[in-house]
């Protein structure tokens, strides 16, 4: 199966980081449904050209989050995500991005009125184009 994990080889942020975020991001907007079959760390790691040590730290950590699970000899499938659970995972993600954008604006001096104004535009800008 192939994933849609874009890698950024110029970002600051690490790789591991980076396919950990874009997989739990699928998987939590049911691009990536329950039952899914994951390719192996190894067909993974070569699909992405990054060591099979991050893709098995990405597997291991979203395993321990609930995401996945892995079945010894079967391989790595995605695990049932309750509503609940998965509105706390989309109102984290959300959240983390949100204060991620506020902090750049602080940092260069953006009022919070000049903030506010800057997300809704952005907000109504995609949402139109969505349509």
């Amino acid at each position: 199966m192939w994933i849609p994990i874009q890698i950024n080889e110029n970002s600051a942020e690490p790789l591991y980081h980076q396919i950990e975020t874009q997989l739990r991001s699928l998987i939590i907007s049911g691009t990536i449904t329950e039952g899914t079959l994951l390719p192996s760390i190894r067909e993974f790691a070569g699909d992405l050209k990054c060591s099979v040590i991050t893709v098995r730290r990405v597997y291991q950590d979203l395993e321990n989050e609930g995401l996945l699970r892995t079945r010894q000899g079967t391989g790595t499938f995605v695990s049932h995500v309750g509503d609940g659970t998965m509105a706390g995972y989309k109102q984290e993600a959300i959240r983390k991005a949100l204060e991620s954008a506020v902090d750049v604006g602080l940092s260069v001096h953006c009022s919070e009125e000049e903030l506010t104004q800057l997300f809704k535009e952005i907000v109504k800008d995609k949402y139109r184009n969505q349509e």
